[in-house]
């Protein structure tokens, strides 16, 4: 069986700066969070969240919690970023309380995996049109953390 392969990128932290409650519907109940602050740092890349980053939320009858995120950045070289990635976050019930009042939890506590993909006009950072990105989450209080690998 062949063996996925990746690249270490960077790591992605994201400040939620708002948080709007929409409550239960037919799919499951729904929260938007708004992103306007963090960063995205590595080897080859660095960038700051600009205003205007969204997280449309969906959470799920078994527990889980699937972000659904659009965030624009702008690239050292002064280019903008289009980050959007999917996931999903689940950790047993008391784990996924303690995350949602703002509490620190291990890492391994819980599971949070995204599927990135990246729009820029940067000539440097072009590469980044033609991959699929990866992302190894963790919630934290203030920040949700990616280490981010690109797919080879």
């Amino acid at each position: 069986m062949p063996e996925l392969k990746s690249a270490y990128i960077g790591e992605l932290k994201i400040a939620v700066t708002g948080s709007y409650m929409l409550g239960s519907g037919p799919l499951g109940n729904r929260r938007i969070d708004l992103l306007s602050q963090g960063q995205f740092e590595g080897p080859r890349i660095k960038a700051k969240i600009v205003p205007g980053g969204v997280d449309i939320l969906l959470g799920g009858s078994d527990g889980a919690v699937r972000p659904d995120v659009r965030l624009p950045l702008e690239l050292d070289d002064g280019h903008p970023l289009l980050i959007s990635y999917r996931g999903v976050r689940h950790a047993p019930a008391e784990i996924m309380a303690r995350i949602a009042v703002g509490e620190r939890v291990p890492p391994e506590s819980h599971y949070l995996r995204t599927a990135l993909t990246f729009e820029t006009a940067s000539p440097k950072y072009h590469w980044l049109n033609r991959i699929v990105g990866v992302g190894v989450g963790r919630r934290e209080p203030e920040f949700a953390i990616y280490d981010v690998f690109e797919v080879l």
